[in-house]
């Protein structure tokens, strides 16, 4: 069983690129002990080749997370190797085609809703159990939420509607985990530059059907703001944060 100088253990869901590629990395540089999780294993033991840092470890688990086995054994894997679990990042999700939502197909929904939603829900259902068992007691469960949740985009019912979701779910671990001194929070992130937003410097549709290219922000801004959040003590939290690329167009959208 692995240790760090400050004992922390942090898990990141979907850490094989952009934003929890950038968040593990962040994370491991400020000492915690960090599981990676995702369904391609080469581009987690890439995210590990990153890493600038050796006074922690990394540890990489394949896992799809709207599998409740793989999950199951994503955080027996994390029990099993460091014998707590302090932060976890539910990072992992996915889009769906920029396409009319009557032509949207049944499964691409499904799809969407089991890793977006089912997913963060399966992994705080095991965070839960394990920071309720543990000793000291307690966690911080960070939900990656989406501006889209407030200020849609054009045909994206599948994503914006599972991040809808997920500020509920934020909502009812909060009040839950309360008790047991879990703490949640939600991180809302605007055109950080990573590859699922490299489609925005060519130009994406707005409301009004024009097309425009938006600006970016450096991913590490919000890898810096989740080791924020992540390093408060368990009697503060940042209920919601919005990071975001400030002359992207979100005030006003629409």
């Amino acid at each position: 069983m692995f240790m760090t100088s400050s004992g922390k253990v942090a898990l990141v869901t979907g850490a094989g690129s952009g934003i929890g590629r950038a968040a593990s990395l962040a994370l491991h540089a400020d000492g915690y002990l960090v599981v990676l999780a995702g369904r391609r294993v080469e581009q987690l033991k890439k995210t590990t080749a990153l890493a600038q840092t050796s006074h922690s470890e990394m540890v990489v688990v394949q896992a799809d997370v709207s599998q409740p086995d793989q999950v199951k054994e994503l955080f027996a894997c994390t029990k099993r190797t460091f014998g707590r679990l302090d932060v976890l990042f539910n990072n992992a999700g996915i889009s769906s085609p920029a396409i009319p939502m009557e032509d949207l197909s049944y499964e691409r929904w499904t799809e969407v809703v089991n890793v977006n939603l089912t997913g963060a829900f399966l992994c705080a259902q095991e965070a839960i159990r394990m920071m309720k068992a543990q000793n000291p007691r307690g966690g911080r469960i960070i939900n990656n939420g989406s501006l889209s949740a407030y200020m849609p985009r054009p045909n994206s019912a599948p994503y914006t509607a599972t991040k809808h979701a997920i500020t509920g779910l934020t909502k009812c671990i909060s009040l839950d985990g309360r008790e047991y001194d879990i703490a949640c929070s939600q991180i809302d992130i605007g055109n950080a530059a990573t590859e699922m937003t490299e489609r925005m410097t060519e130009g994406v549709r707005q409301a009004n059907g024009t097309r425009m290219i938006e600006p970016r922000m450096n991913v590490q801004h919000v890898a810096d703001a989740i080791v924020f959040m992540a390093n408060l003590p368990l009697d503060a939290n940042v209920q919601f944060m919005t990071v975001m690329a400030t002359k992207m167009p979100y005030i006003g959208r629409g």
